[in-house]
């Protein structure tokens, strides 16, 4: 791999992974920034990339001598550095809470329910009061709530919250882990029309494709 300048925001990826979620951030963010794909089990595994995230699992970028990993945590920081891209309230605006909460809600018990009910894993009734998520109908309910306000999770006003909390929906409903409820269905359509995010999915399906048919 080619060593990033500290100038340079460098994003790891592949095309068939939630590096999906990082591309169209980035693409929103609207900075320049130069792709590495990597290949699961080998390149993603070498020692160098290792150095980077030594779960050896991608997305991440690397920008100011600063690796960051996780795509939630890719989002929120891109949009705090990049402010000019208007993607997070301020620090000191009553709506950044609302921003993080739900962000992290998504992050933390949609991932850990979905994930566990898609692997025949959820916590019993009985012992739903030691999972972070509770119960898979809970999660389910406080989601749609949060997309139901308005256009976006901060009303009027679109985020970086939006970018990842539409990428588990709208994912939810092309795998079916997530039930097709009228809110996450119109919530996933509007999302799905952005410039960033039509962009974001024209440069890793043409990834995918090269790849097909190279092999």
């Amino acid at each position: 791999m080619i060593p990033p300048s500290d100038d340079e925001i460098v994003f790891y990826t592949n095309p068939m992974s939630r590096g999906r979620i990082a591309r169209w951030m980035l693409e929103e963010v609207g900075r320049p920034y130069r792709t590495v794909v990597l290949d699961f089990g080998t390149t993603m595994k070498a020692p160098d990339y290792l150095t980077i995230n030594p779960m050896g699992k991608v997305p991440a970028v690397t920008w100011r001598g600063v690796a960051v990993t996780e795509c939630a945590a890719i989002c929120a920081w891109l949009a705090d550095a990049c402010p000019e891209a208007g993607l997070a309230p301020a620090l000191d605006d009553p709506a950044r809470g609302t921003y993080l909460r739900w962000l992290f809600f998504t992050a933390g018990p949609v991932e850990a329910a979905v994930t566990a009910k898609a692997l025949n894993l959820l916590a019993p009734a009985e012992k739903a009061g030691m999972a972070g998520y509770g119960s898979f109908e809970q999660v389910v309910d406080a989601l749609e709530g949060a997309v139901s306000g308005g256009p976006w999770i901060l009303g009027d006003r679109f985020s970086a919250a939006d970018v990842y909390v539409g990428s588990q929906i709208m994912w939810g409903l092309q795998f079916k882990t997530l039930p097709e409820r009228d809110a996450f269905k119109a919530y996933a359509e509007r999302l799905s029309g952005r410039e960033a995010a039509v962009r974001a999915r024209g440069i890793d399906d043409a990834l995918i494709a090269a790849a097909q048919a190279g092999g």
